[in-house]
């Protein structure tokens, strides 16, 4: 049940009765016509644009349009007031009964508030990615807890969904890790290691050290780089993507594919993706323009391989190949991509830190190149987390060498707390991460105000169990608080559609605390009134029927919670 869907449907039948009166035209588009909830509540419970939207395509003035439709829609039993507001925009009150049955079908659909938006599109929503040269940080974090919670909210909207991991182990770093690696060795073995400059010195390398030390003994000390350096390059990022899975199943991250940047050198892959791209013109030799600002000293102008991107919208065209004849950083990048399109995805979503920003129109140039612009490609970029206890800046790793750890943050405040409160802010806005106030039991914190509604409903639901007490058929929802919150309810399937897809999982944390908030301003109101209770004592009919707008609530938080990866809480501790 979609309770926004179904009255919008009533507008359209009305509207369509219209034009068969002739009091409309024929052909109208009712693409733009919504039904949403009033910015101010006591408006009405719905709201639609119609009359506003087809005046001009009619030719009627949006009042008359609104008068006439409005009409149309107290016919329905549903409807018990259509009132004409402004130039024209129609508020819409429902039947009492309605709020009931919305209840009802919360309780009785398993489904409800998922969606066939996504038409099992296949789409496929790389996160992290971050180089295999050590242990994920806080800003690893957020883009882990948005690219997994956007992944879920797609499939809980009908898509079908690859949760993806690009393994950046082509590049120089991972021979620094190497190297790295090995004074770690020679530690283990007895020697100190020396830790120049450029070099990883964080302590996460010393179990690598052992481990290769018990694998190899002293086979590879004092031995040329020659000698080890591919072999131990390979045992590191082994070892490091054993970490960054442990990191990420800490976080309840758990990716469908692993995808090696090191497999497409070699293989072709490269050389099929600049082909492609090569095929439809878009690849040629030239000079490009200096850097705009000022130029280097060692910039001169030299003829490179490049490619034509500003034909699909990015601002300059971009090297693929050096003149050397060695491929550019972007070229495994657009291969990467090309086999992303072969293996039949009809999205594309990449996550990536804010640092990223110069990477958004030349990737997604060469995606609408090499798809024929069949393939959309979103980047999110995750903008920087900022760390702060009893409000001032907090550093807190050691093992890392100079940032904070992923598995800090979760072993500091918990899994749940750690994904909900990197989702309290869109993924493009900076996020103050206070250790103190993400555990603080109040309102001013979202994640304890969602969970402390759970466990209140969980406590409700407990004690008329203890009661003997047995579910009604027909909710009881005759207060206005009780209506706030069957309304706030009713607004959830809408609230999902929305979401995915502007691919803003934000949204449902936010939605979770205003439905936790209706919840908790019945709950008060109870205090002072005591029908309002939900556990009548002495009446187990009207307890019956009073706890299924609680339960209600707890289905749609738990889904809500799912969504963002976060356990919902059966009791406060």
């Amino acid at each position: 049940m979609n309770l926004f869907a179904d009255i919008r449907g009533l507008v359209i039948v009305a509207l369509d009765e219209l034009v068969a009166e002739g009091v409309l035209p024929a052909g109208l588009a009712y693409d733009a016509v919504t039904v949403e909830p009033p910015r101010d509540a006591a408006h009405g419970d719905m709201a639609t644009n119609a009359a506003m939207v087809l005046a001009k395509p009619a030719g009627r003035k949006p009042r008359d349009i609104a008068e006439a439709l409005a009409e149309k829609l107290v016919a329905d039993a549903r409807v018990v007031l259509a009132s004409v507001a402004g130039p024209g925009f129609i508020n819409i009150d429902l039947a009492p009964d309605v709020w009931a049955g919305l209840v009802s079908a919360v309780l009785q659909d398993a489904e409800y508030g998922r969606s066939a938006l996504g038409q099992g599109q296949k789409v496929n929503v790389e996160y992290v990615s971050a180089n295999p040269t050590g242990p994920l940080h806080v800003g690893h974090t957020r883009g882990a807890v948005f690219g997994d919670a956007l992944a879920s909210l797609l499939e809980y909207a009908g898509h079908e969904v690859t949760r993806e991991y690009y393994i950046n182990d082509g590049g120089a770093q991972v021979d620094v890790l190497a190297r790295s690696a090995y004074e770690r060795y020679r530690e283990a073995l007895g020697h100190a290691p020396e830790i120049e400059e450029g070099l990883y010195p964080g302590d996460y390398l010393v179990p690598v050290g052992e481990a290769l030390a018990a694998e190899v003994g002293d086979r590879w000390l004092d031995q040329p780089e020659a000698v080890w350096l591919a072999e131990l390059r390979d045992f590191a990022i082994e070892k490091m993507m054993e970490m960054i899975r442990e990191d990420l199943a800490a976080l309840g991250v758990k990716m469908d594919v692993f995808f090696s940047e090191k497999s497409l050198y070699g293989t072709g892959l490269i050389e099929a993706a600049i082909e492609s791209l090569r095929s439809k013109g878009l690849i040629y030799k030239g000079v490009l323009e200096p850097p705009k600002g000022k130029v280097p000293e060692d910039w001169e102008p030299r003829e490179q391989t490049l490619f034509r991107s500003t034909e699909h919208g990015d601002d300059v065209d971009r090297p693929i190949m050096k003149s050397d004849g060695a491929w550019t950083y972007f070229a495994p990048d657009i291969a990467y991509h090309y086999d992303k399109i072969s293996r039949g995805y009809d999205q594309l979503i990449d996550v990536f830190g804010a640092d990223h920003g110069g990477y958004v129109k030349r990737m997604k140039a060469a995606v609408a190149a090499l798809s024929d612009g069949r393939v959309p490609l979103d980047i999110k970029l995750t903008q920087l987390v900022k760390l702060y206890k009893n409000g001032e800046p907090f550093k807190m790793s050691k093992r890392a060498g100079n940032f904070v750890t992923l598995r800090d943050v979760v072993e500091a405040v918990g899994k749940d707390v750690t994904r909900f409160h990197m989702l309290t802010r869109k993924n493009d806005a900076p996020l103050d991460f206070d250790f103190d106030k993400v555990l603080e039991q109040s309102r001013d914190n979202p994640v304890f105000y969602v969970q402390y509604a759970s466990a209140r409903i969980h406590s409700v639901l407990r004690k008329a169990a203890e009661l003997g007490v047995e579910h009604a058929t027909l909710p009881r929802v005759e207060d206005d608080a009780e209506l706030a919150v069957a309304k706030k309810l009713a607004e959830w399937p809408r609230l999902v559609e929305i979401a995915a897809r502007g691919h803003e999982p934000h949204r449902i944390a936010f939605y979770l605390y205003d439905l936790a908030s209706a919840f908790h301003a019945l709950w008060n109101k109870g205090n002072d009134a005591a029908g309002l209770r939900f556990v009548q004592e002495g009446d187990r009919d009207a307890t019956a029927a009073k706890i299924l707008l609680p339960k209600a609530v707890s289905v749609v938080i738990s889904a809500g919670l799912g969504i963002l990866g976060v356990t919902p809480a059966e009791e406060m501790r």
